[in-house]
């Protein structure tokens, strides 16, 4: 016999981060019951996450996933506000903007290349020389030879995020299961009929896999025993460093900016932290901070801002970042189970991602119209992991 795990619910969501915390708090806000399963695994990319809400200091074109971040960047001020309002919790967004770094003539002609098609495109940037990008930011490095600033690429806390999310989500009446490892989903019919657990079996009308860089490990299992479910997105964890620094009390902020480019990022917060990353590791379930590492991000941060080299190191840590195999969000429902749906894959882009993902996973399995068209989302459809295959034919003896 199968063991129940407390009641049923319209939705079991498998994974208590930001994907899975905001598709819980936007299905709650709909009237849904709904339970989230959170085996609180170190290692999660929310709490690790700088927190930079940046599409366009990190775009090359302008692709179907730059406007997908755009999109949820846009919503980040009314979702900051409903978010303050429901979790009871001030959440603010820092908007000081971005400011991207060129140091060597690589750079800048990827610079003068980013300006000129975002500038077309009728996007909010700023060229700026050495001199004023060093009168906006007097203390990065002298050797800037020019920058750009994205007025409208911003920064969050990404903790004080998760803990306002999980707050909203709670008094929202979303049930949230803690230290219950999910194996996968029970599959009827074919369709999703719960989620299977180390402390046995949550049903429920829908199930929504956002576990992250542990979303290959769930499984499927159906009662008819089909092996032929196949649309399973390949989710690799890939390891990222984090140095934060601190300034001496009293002194003024060394930045205002968030500071940018392709050696690195400077991320001021307040009270006089200055967070520095990051590394790219990927294939690695190690979630720790490295000797190799640190000096990596070290080495990168006198690059781009000497001052901040000279503090004190005053804490570090690891996250690992969960991206699919071609780089792109996993964003829908499985193409071979219905009423399975993904949210993961998000990679450098979780924090981001926050208020879109949670509202088009909910109009998804609440059959309403989303914010993208059904021609852009499937893009992030997981069915474009699905493999052809048949169960095997038999062939008659001659």
């Amino acid at each position: 016999m199968r063991k129940s795990l407390g009641e049923r619910a319209d939705v079991a969501v498998v994974g208590g981060g930001v994907a899975g915390l905001a598709a819980a708090r936007e299905l709650a806000r709909r009237g849904l019951s709904v339970a989230v399963l959170e085996d609180g695994r170190a290692g999660s990319a929310s709490r690790a996450a700088a927190g930079m809400l940046a599409p366009q200091a990190e775009a090359d074109s302008p692709d179907e996933l730059f406007r997908l971040l755009c999109a949820s960047r846009d919503m980040y001020p009314d979702f900051a506000a409903a978010l303050g309002e429901e979790s009871g919790l001030p959440f603010e967004i820092e908007s000081t903007g971005t400011l991207y770094l060129a140091l060597d003539e690589e750079e800048e002609e990827e610079v003068e290349r980013r300006f000129t098609w975002q500038k077309r495109a009728g996007l909010e940037v700023e060229r700026l020389t050495a001199r004023e990008a060093r009168a906006l930011e007097p203390n990065v490095s002298a050797g800037v030879r020019m920058a750009l600033r994205f007025p409208r690429d911003w920064q969050v806390e990404s903790r004080r995020l998760l803990v306002a999310l999980d707050a909203a989500a709670e008094r929202l009446g979303v049930r949230v299961n803690r230290g219950v490892e999910a194996r996968g989903v029970r599959v009827r019919s074919g369709r999703a009929a719960g989620v299977v657990t180390s402390e046995g079996e949550l049903e429920a009308g829908a199930v929504l896999f956002a576990a992250g860089a542990w979303n290959s490990s769930l499984h499927k299992f159906p009662d008819d025993g089909n092996p032929y479910l196949n649309d399973d997105p390949r989710v690799e964890p890939v390891r990222g460093q984090i140095l934060c620094y601190r300034q001496p009390a009293g002194q003024p902020p060394l930045f205002r900016h968030v500071v940018y480019g392709p050696r690195g990022y400077v991320v001021p917060r307040r009270g006089g932290r200055l967070l520095a990353g990051s590394t790219t590791e990927p294939g690695l379930y190690e979630c720790r901070v490295t000797e190799e590492g640190a000096r990596s991000i070290a080495a990168r941060v006198a690059e781009l801002a000497p001052a901040v080299a000279s503090l004190e190191v005053e804490d570090s840590w690891a996250g690992l970042r969960p991206r699919a195999a071609d780089g792109l969000p996993v964003l829908g429902e499985s193409a071979d189970v219905k009423g399975l749906f993904y949210a993961t894959g998000f990679y450098r882009n979780g924090i981001l991602l926050a208020p879109a993902a949670g509202e088009i996973v909910a109009d998804l399995l609440t059959g309403g119209a989303t914010r993208l068209s059904p021609a852009v989302l499937e893009t992030f459809s997981p069915a474009r992991f699905q493999r052809v295959s048949a169960p095997p034919q038999l062939v008659a003896p001659r």
